[in-house]
């Protein structure tokens, strides 16, 4: 039977702490579920304090010293005060200091958790110089991400999902001739192929290019589909002004001489009522936006055509 992606995580989690010498911090995580079955019951595990500032900044000693220890975060919107040390020491030591901090950062996000347990926030430290950041869905993909990290000594922000730690499937490009690109991100991914079944029931043909590495922002696949298609569509589970979705929008725009738009969460605070809900685009909001770039890319064509 296929691993999840849970059970890809607590393997490798295990591997490094019973074999490397790995250090695993956090919060509560050998209790409430040992974070969804992805914590090993092993050694080199410490529980922290209830102290999110300076229990990263513990994180960021273990790292210099050599243990390249992973630290969990439950909810991503924790990091609001646990980035600091990353942000102000590790993400820079290597340049300043020429010490590295080779940390790995397990940071989950969650559906419809409420204001302070639901936000996803890979954009804030795509912003910082000295990250790698990616946001695996699938089980090779964190095994790529951990090799990843394994060779290099830079600090590792991972934005994980929790609706991804079930999965056991591989998400597939696909390049084929079509009208729009979507480009999905984070828990999005899980929503865009039934969003190609709506759209191409209305003949709206649609090519999809996964994103797992954020930065380095790996763009080779994406250009692919795009050179094959008219316009482009780039989904985030976070939110869309100033966040990822607009970042990576505006580069394959120039990358790509097409029009790339980005979708992510309305500007408004996340709520747990069905008044307050502010979740992933789901297929069909993913398909409304579909259907307006894709009439205004047409529209663009035809003016460009009779001006010729």
């Amino acid at each position: 039977m296929a691993k999840t992606v849970a059970e890809t995580i607590k393997e490798i989690t295990q591997q490094h702490l019973e074999q490397n010498n790995g250090l695993l911090f956090g919060q509560a995580i050998t209790a409430v579920g040992w974070v969804n079955n992805t914590v090993p019951n092993c050694r080199n595990i410490v529980e922290f304090p209830m102290a999110d500032v300076s229990n990263m900044g513990i994180a960021c000693g273990a790292a210099i010293s050599g243990r390249r220890p992973i630290i969990v975060i439950r909810f991503q919107d924790f990091m609001w005060l646990n980035s600091s040390p990353l942000v102000n020491y590790a993400a820079k030591s290597k340049d300043i200091f020429g010490t590295s901090t080779p940390i790995f950062v397990r940071s989950l996000a969650q559906k419809n958790a409420g204001c302070v347990h639901a936000a996803v926030l890979h954009s804030l430290f795509m912003h910082m110089p000295g990250f790698r950041v990616c946001s695996p869905m699938t089980p090779n993909e964190y095994q790529e991400v951990w090799h990843d990290f394994m060779v290099h000594d830079d600090p590792m922000y991972v934005s994980e999902h929790r609706t991804s730690f079930g999965n056991t499937e591989e998400l597939k490009n696909n390049y084929d001739q079509a009208d729009v690109t979507l480009i999905p991100i984070s828990d999005s991914r899980f929503n865009v192929n039934e969003a190609v079944r709506i759209l191409a029931k209305e003949n709206i043909a649609c090519n999809v290019a996964h994103v797992m590495w954020l930065k380095p922002f790996k763009n080779d696949h994406i250009l692919k589909a795009l050179a094959s298609s008219k316009c482009g569509l780039v989904i985030d589970a976070g939110f869309e002004i100033c966040g990822a979705a607009q970042s990576i929008a505006y580069s394959l725009i120039w990358a790509s001489d097409k029009p790339v738009k980005a979708l992510g969460l309305y500007d408004k605070s996340v709520g747990v009522t069905p008044e307050t809900e502010n979740a992933t685009p789901d297929a069909q909001r993913i398909a409304e936006v579909v259907r307006e770039i894709y009439k205004k890319t047409i529209k663009r064509d035809q003016y460009k055509e009779n001006v010729r």
